[in-house]
């Protein structure tokens, strides 16, 4: 059973004015909730304004819906969902690089490491995570596996992003 938790609403708002346009065209978009499972708190996705309400999944188009959609379920509050989130798929041109553990939410001070990969990706969108601890890097590319290591991960199908808008 998952357990609903809550984070501050200032770090996951999504800032929806400044989100990239090519991606705000796609109808690739879902809502997410904080919950906890196994006693880790995880971002679970669901597709906006579904009655009742529904998981979404990242591998089912059904379940996603449009940017406006995802935006307008958020803000009307309804089910208490903490953020928007983008779905990458093979029929896109994004892939997603998500960087954890290398940015001081205080301060924004991002680690050098990470500085490296994000200063190697050119005409990409790069924003905080909404812990404010992580970096999301989207980029155009195509990738059929993904890479995972315990600090980068690299995804090009069947996984979202968390979004905030909040750009670096």
């Amino acid at each position: 059973m998952e357990a609903r938790i809550s984070i501050p609403s200032s770090e996951a708002d999504p800032s929806v004015e400044d989100m990239p346009e090519r991606l705000t065209e796609r109808p690739q978009w879902v809502c997410w909730r904080l919950e906890e499972r196994q006693g880790e708190p995880t971002k679970v996705p669901y597709t906006p304004g579904r009655e009742p309400e529904r998981r979404a999944s990242p591998t089912d188009l059904m379940t996603w819906r449009t940017f406006e959609e995802a935006v307008e379920a958020y803000e009307s509050g309804g089910p208490g969902y903490d953020g928007i989130g983008f779905v990458f798929c093979s029929a896109d041109p994004f892939v997603g690089i998500d960087l954890d553990n290398c940015r001081d939410p205080e301060t924004g001070e991002i680690a050098s490491w990470a500085r490296d990969i994000i200063d190697c990706v050119a005409d990409s969108h790069v924003e905080a995570s909404p812990s404010g601890t992580g970096v999301h890097i989207i980029v155009e590319g195509s990738m059929k596996d993904c890479v995972k290591t315990k600090k980068l991960e690299i995804y090009g199908q069947d996984r979202y992003f968390t979004m905030t808008g909040r750009t670096l």
